[in-house]
């Protein structure tokens, strides 16, 4: 497979929306991560909605994406005050 057709096919199957608010690196970083999480919540709720997952499975999954959000969150300061993060 060609790159452009790699990057295609990633653009499709994961897309990006654009950000809107405050334009500092770490609420881009906060934004692409929310994304993935949403992306990650979805292909986990279809599989269970399905029958391809177990309900409990699919509960730890998104409760372990939810963790990994929360832990990006808090590294990245978002909303802290700025005197709160030196």
């Amino acid at each position: 497979m060609n790159q452009s057709h790699e990057e295609d096919k990633n653009k499709f199957l994961y897309p990006r929306g654009r950000y809107y608010g405050q334009v500092k690196p770490e609420n881009l970083v906060f934004n692409a991560n929310l994304q993935e999480f949403s992306q990650k919540v979805g292909i986990i709720t279809s599989l269970e909605s399905n029958g391809k997952l177990d309900p409990e499975d699919a509960y730890q999954q998104i409760k372990g994406l939810w963790k990994q959000l929360k832990h990006s969150k808090k590294e990245l300061g978002i909303g802290e005050e700025p005197s709160a993060r030196a």
